[in-house]
């Protein structure tokens, strides 16, 4: 939901999806590129296998003891900026821009001064490519609302941790639904 959201809100030129080898991966690939598709964006996509990496219910194992939560992946944001990075300097795009919203300060990776610190390392570097969260402050309700993205393509978004089809019991389904309650209360 929050992807969608800003790409609809913001309208980059290129949208980078990438397949890590996260339970979900085949469905969030396809509406990624419905929605690059909709909103006439190039689309990219890299995949790297990451599977023998991961932990939780997006890597479809136990939560290591570190983990905060049960879908956390050691390092997740920052694997994904550095590789969307990597992809960026390769086609001349100079900044990225992630959707993460005030909720992901669950994740220390999901939080501001992470993301100023990843924007700080990434632009001192070759390509010097930026990293800018235009919605970090903001709930994913105020992100829906202040994007202006339709219900239609809001529809698409697939927010399970654990495979292709909304399980309804992990922690990213638990959220599409109390998003979508409250966005029905407020009459979006």
């Amino acid at each position: 939901m929050d992807s969608i959201a800003l790409a609809y809100w913001k309208r980059p030129e290129v949208a980078i999806t990438i397949d890590y080898a996260q339970k979900a991966a085949s469905t969030e690939l396809a509406v990624a590129a419905e929605v690059a598709r909709t909103l006439n964006m190039r689309h990219e996509i890299i995949r790297v296998d990451c599977s023998s990496l991961g932990s939780g219910d997006m890597a479809g194992s136990e939560p290591l003891a570190a983990a905060p939560v049960t879908e956390w992946w050691p390092f997740r944001n920052q694997m994904l900026l550095t590789f969307a990075g990597m992809r960026a300097v390769a086609i001349g795009v100079t900044e990225l821009m992630t959707g993460s919203v005030a909720s992901d300060g669950t994740h220390a990776d999901g939080r501001a001064e992470f993301y100023a610190a990843a924007d700080a390392l990434m632009g001192m570097q070759e390509g010097n490519v930026r990293v800018i969260v235009p919605a970090i402050g903001m709930t994913t309700v105020e992100l829906i609302k202040t994007s202006g993205v339709p219900r239609e393509i809001l529809a698409w978004a697939h927010s399970c941790h654990t495979g292709p089809l909304a399980c309804g019991d992990c922690r990213g389904c638990h959220k599409h639904f109390q998003v979508t309650e409250q966005l029905f209360d407020d009459a979006y």
